[in-house]
């Protein structure tokens, strides 16, 4: 798998989710098997580069190359000049959003709320690949509602333009995250242009990424809410496509030592105050379904300091020793007692949801 003149590791990508993807996340979920990375999204307005947020958003200080930062609008200049700022402070690749499907972002007519207005895509897409010298990538939708379906003319519009690469989430902006996704425009994608095409939308277990890839004859997929809590399911995923087995759930201490190295991270990245705040999201993903995690995530939830959350939390993972070596996820349980039950013996891989 290529970008530009970046050879990747792998196929296996994290989604740029807004609020989730920043560089400890995108750095965690690299180190555990994650091919490639994308920023959260950056607003191309330039009264907004200079704020605290988008700073954050656009910080790679140290992260594993390729560096990639996706940028938001809707008017062709600002994308622009918006993507050169951002080469200019480190940026490799730039990912161009027309898949957000959130009111605010859609209001203002960025997002996926674009793919309304063909003539201002086509724009946008040659302001900002003449703009820098970096390759561009697209992230889109499969139109804007499930009446007009436009993926396939914004994909040849996009390979015309010069972008190298498409990300496509196999719903409409109308969709949000609601129903299942369908693979077969991705399908249509692929097969009507002759650049990377990579499939996003409802991967959530190995093999889910399998049937996606065959399917589709995409040549990547990119987990987005699956990874959230999850970041070794980038490695579970890889592992499963190059073997065809499951890569055992993770070793507790394992993931206790990944939570004393994500959460220092974490809060020097964001500070005391609102470190401790945002981690509380991460936490309570990395917790779900395990035996207890959700008593424990209410009560983390009113710790005030990084250094009781980080103490908690450290002590919630030893607790799960007494479940087994691996975590255990509910689900997991609930089948051993089922198999217990019926004299039988079972063997399970990770859980990946």
């Amino acid at each position: 798998m290529q970008i530009g003149p970046y050879i990747l590791r792998n196929n296996v990508f994290v989604a740029p989710m807004a609020g989730v993807t920043d560089r400890p996340f995108r750095q965690l979920c690299k180190q555990l098997g994650a091919g490639y990375a994308v920023s959260e999204m950056a607003a191309s307005n330039p009264r907004l580069w200079a704020s605290e947020k988008t700073s954050r958003r656009i910080d790679h200080a140290g992260e594993m190359e390729p560096k990639a930062v996706q940028i938001a609008g809707a008017d062709p200049q600002d994308l622009a000049d918006c993507a050169r700022f951002n080469v200019e402070r480190g940026a490799q690749i730039i990912d161009i959003n027309m898949g957000c499907p959130v009111k605010k972002v859609c209001n203002s007519w960025c997002g996926s709320a674009l793919l309304q207005h063909e003539d201002l895509v086509e724009r946008i897409l040659h302001a900002v690949v003449e703009a820098v010298d970096v390759p561009v990538t697209l992230k889109f939708r499969t139109g804007w509602d499930r009446q007009n379906r436009n993926a396939l003319n914004i994909a040849r519009m996009a390979e015309q333009a010069g972008i190298q690469m498409l990300t496509l989430h196999g719903r409409t902006r109308a969709d949000g995250y609601k129903g299942e996704a369908e693979y077969d425009t991705i399908r249509a994608v692929k097969a009507a242009v002759g650049i990377p095409v990579v499939a996003n939308g409802d991967i959530t277990t190995p093999e889910k990424a399998k049937f996606v890839l065959d399917y589709t004859g995409a040549d990547a997929v990119m987990i987005g809410r699956a990874a959230q809590g999850r970041p070794w399911i980038c490695r579970e995923i890889d592992h499963y496509l190059r073997t065809g087995e499951h890569l055992p759930a993770p070793l507790v201490d394992e993931v206790r030592a990944l939570m004393n190295e994500h959460l220092p991270a974490h809060y020097a990245f964001y500070g005391e105050y609102v470190g401790v705040r945002t981690a509380r999201k991460h936490i309570g993903w990395y917790v779900e379904d395990l035996p207890g995690g959700e008593a424990f995530r209410q009560r983390m939830n009113l710790l005030e300091s990084t250094a009781e959350q980080l103490a908690a939390v450290d002590a919630f993972f030893k607790s799960q020793h007494q479940y087994g070596e691996r975590l255990q996820y509910r689900p997991a349980l609930s089948a051993e007692s089922s198999a217990a039950s019926a004299g039988a013996h079972l063997d399970h891989p990770a859980m990946a949801a």
